[in-house]
């Protein structure tokens, strides 16, 4: 179960370059359910999500290169393609994921915190440079983001 909450930020930490980062590429194969491919860094995964906002399933399948890149070619929609930072919560309890997007997404800047419970979730006080809760904005999940129509 993926118990998470999403927000945008104010301001891009400024001491960002000090925490580890990821290169994310990811694509949706389909949107309902939720059928994604990820390459992050040069591990491979084909992930399903179940239906939800805060909570909802969420299973991780192993792939190699060569079938990413199989299922690439198969995938509907926008390529996404972000920088994914770790940076440790106030409350040292949690890892702020931050999610710094690439072009034809860009200047979009995405937080996420991942919880062990709803409680924990709800309980959670979001950092000073958070701006706006967007967990339960659908317009906020990659999958949708995938099937935006671009200018």
């Amino acid at each position: 179960m993926e118990i998470e909450r999403k927000f945008i930020i104010k301001e891009l930490p400024k001491d960002l370059a000090q925490y580890p980062v990821q290169l994310i590429e990811q694509a949706y194969l389909n949107t309902d359910p939720v059928l994604r491919i990820r390459r992050q860094d040069e591990e491979y995964y084909l992930t399903y999500k179940g239906k939800g906002l805060l909570a909802r399933e969420e299973y991780n399948l192993p792939l190699n290169a060569e079938s990413y890149a199989h299922l690439l070619k198969k995938a509907d929609g926008n390529i996404i393609s972000k920088k994914r930072y770790r940076i440790p919560s106030k409350d040292g309890k949690h890892t702020v994921e931050l999610d710094v997007f690439a072009e034809p997404f860009k200047p979009l800047v995405i937080a996420e915190v991942e919880f062990e419970s709803e409680e924990a979730a709800g309980a959670y006080e979001p950092e000073e440079w958070f701006l706006e809760d967007v967990t339960k904005d659908a317009r906020y999940h990659n999958s949708n983001l995938s099937r935006k129509e671009m200018e």
